[in-house]
This record gives structure tokens, C-alpha cells and sequence, in this order.
């Protein structure tokens, strides 16, 4: 069984032909680049996905040698994200599926990361850390549904780092560049350490980082800033692993690619005797075959919708959410 996934939250637009037995067969897409110091605007965001798409899909199909006769479901990334760019992977996936007679699956945003970070990393019953641009928690699974342990008050990490970037002049996702200025910095800023229970606050480091941009170099609150926020999300990772006894620390999302988190995370793996486990750095960002691949899943499990079914949400929460494979 083999199938495609269309992946429309935000900035991407993806698209990826993967098979059941967890092969991905191709793995296409073309991201929305905003002018700099900008954030992403969701029309414009989304008149570029509608551009782009026919020959995502194009390529995805031809790189992976296949044909829409060939595919056996068709699956969406249904929330949560920007209205608009919802829309236009929703309504070319449910165009095919109705075209083609192919089943028709929508996957929330967050598990398509996670169990597309569990197929490649090996994970069995990880703790998972979903650190994105849209999500900021800490996650396990039981009774058919990832629990959350911890997560994010105000604005996600992803956020944070970006909106900080975008204050420096850059242009979103600017995670790889303000990782770049905070490997410079060398004094440590004081910024707001705001953890609450096993939830986190990112927006008073922000604020805080923002209004010291003129008495501090930007190198030095990149820097700053990535330690607290870091250190904060390392505190309770810790206490959730203390709690659910995990084996395994599974990070996935955009921010999984920064290598600093990776230091600070891994010291707290080793005391407690758990291996750390990141996603590669190429399925760390959004990609369609984060969203094909819970498609596959879906569909051994018998589940699809009708296309007049079809449906987005942009404020989907992913406890509200049945995953039939997981205990």
C-alpha cells in the first residue's frame, strides 16, 4: 500500500509518496519566504502554496515513480495552522481523492511529526519533545492518544525564535540564523526564566531580549536566549522523564535541528539513564512525508472520510486526537 501526503500548514507546501512499510518513496516541497524582518502572512502564504503545488505534486509522484491510478489514499495535513494555507491542501487532496476514488485522510500537524520522528529514529515508547514554529510540548503516549505533559503558555518556541529574529532584521524561519549569532555570543543577559508547574512562558524572554537589543549586541541575546529557553524546556523534559520513567527522549519539529538543544537535552538523557533520540535534520522542518506516513497508519486501521467530509481546524489540539496504533 502506497500514498500521498499533502503537507499545507504554514510556510510549506509538501508533498510525499510513501509506502506502509515505512519506505518514503519521495519527499518534495517549496517553502514561502517572506521579505526580511517579516512573519508569515497567511494570504500570501497561501497564493504561494497554490502556485507551487502543481508541480510539487508533479515532481513528488515522478520522483517516486508512481501515478495518481497508483496510490491507494490520499492524506492532508488538516490542522492545526494557518487558515488559508489549510485550505489549499485540503481542497487539492480532496479534489484527488474524489477524481481518483482514492480514500481520503486528515492528519493533524503535531502527529504526523512524531510518528514520522518514531519511524526514522527507531523509537519505541519515546518522551517526546514537539518543538515547532506551532507546538511546544512534552508528550507520551497511552490509551490511544499522546498525552501532554508540559507545554508552552504563550507563544512556542519556534516563535519565540523566530519573532526574535524577525526584530534583528531576518526573515522567517530564521532558526538556523539566530543559531549562527548565538554560537558568537559570549556574555550571558539576564532574560525571564518562567516556568509554571510543568508549562512554559516564552513571551517575557522575548519582550526582555527585544528591549535590550540597544544596549547589548544581538550576538550576545541570541545567545542568552537560547540558553534560558533551553534550559527551561531541559527542567521539565527532566521532571516529565522522572515521572513516566521513558527510555527514550524523542525531540522532533523545526527547533530538533539545533545543535545546542541537542547538548543541553542529551545531559539530561544520560542522568537518567534514557537515550536521546532527534529526527534528521532533512524531516525536522514540515514535509509531506510527515503526513503520509500517519496516513499509512490510518489506513491499515481503516479509517478514511468521504471528501464532502473533508475538514481543517487551525486550532486543533493533538489530545484530542485517536491514534489506534498507540497503547
Amino acid at each position: 500500500m502506497i500514498g500521498l501526503g499533502i503537507e499545507s500548514t504554514a510556510h510549506t507546501f509538501g508533498a510525499s509518496v510513501v509506502s506502509d512499510n515505512g519506505r518514503i518513496m519521495s519527499n518534495v516541497k517549496d517553502v514561502y519566504k517572506p521579505p526580511e524582518g517579516a512573519g508569515i502572512h497567511p494570504r500570501e502564504a497561501s497564493r504561494h502554496h497554490s502556485d507551487v503545488a502543481p508541480k510539487v505534486l508533479k515532481d513528488s509522484l515522478k520522483k517516486a515513480s508512481k501515478t495518481y491510478h497508483d496510490l491507494d489514499f490520499i492524506a492532508y495535513s488538516a490542522g492545526p495552522g494557518l487558515g488559508p494555507c489549510l485550505r489549499v491542501g485540503a481542497t487539492l487532496a480532496r479534489f484527488i481523492s474524489a477524481y481518483y476514488d482514492k480514500p481520503l485522510i486528515p492528519v493533524h500537524h503535531g502527529v504526523g511529526h512524531i510518528e514520522l520522528g518514531t519511524l526514522l529514529t527507531g523509537a519505541k515508547d519515546p518522551l517526546v519533545l514537539l518543538l515547532s514554529g506551532g507546538h511546544t510540548m512534552i508528550l507520551s503516549a497511552h490509551d490511544k492518544r499522546w498525552r501532554v505533559f508540559g507545554e508552552t503558555l504563550d507563544i512556542t518556541l519556534g516563535q519565540l525564535i523566530d519573532q526574535f529574529g524577525r526584530s534583528v532584521g531576518l526573515s522567517s524561519p530564521s532558526g538556523p540564523q539566530v543559531e549562527a549569532l548565538a554560537s558568537k555570543g559570549k556574555n550571558f543577559v539576564q532574560l525571564p526564566y518562567v516556568v509554571k508547574g510543568n508549562d512554559l512562558s516564552f513571551s517575557g524572554i522575548l519582550s526582555a531580549a527585544k528591549k535590550s537589543l540597544k544596549s547589548v549586541s544581538v550576538e550576545d541575546l541570541a545567545y542568552s536566549l537560547q540558553e534560558v529557553a533551553f534550559s527551561m524546556l531541559a527542567e521539565t523534559a527532566e521532571r516529565a522523564l522522572a515521572l513516566t520513567k521513558k527510555p527514550e527522549i524523542m525531540v522532533v519539529g523545526g527547533v530538533a535541528a539545533n545543535k545546542r538543544l541537542k547538548e543541553i537535552l542529551s545531559s539530561v538523557a544520560e542522568r537518567h539513564g534514557s537515550e536521546l533520540l532527534i529526527v534528521p535534520a532533512e524531516y525536522a522542518g514540515d514535509n509531506g512525508a510527515q503526513i503520509a506516513w500517519p496516513g499509512a497508519l490510518y489506513r491499515k486501521h481503516g479509517y478514511s472520510v468521504q471528501p464532502e467530509r473533508a475538514f481543517i481546524d487551525q486550532s486543533w489540539r493533538i489530545d484530542e486526537v485517536e491514534v489506534p496504533w498507540r497503547g
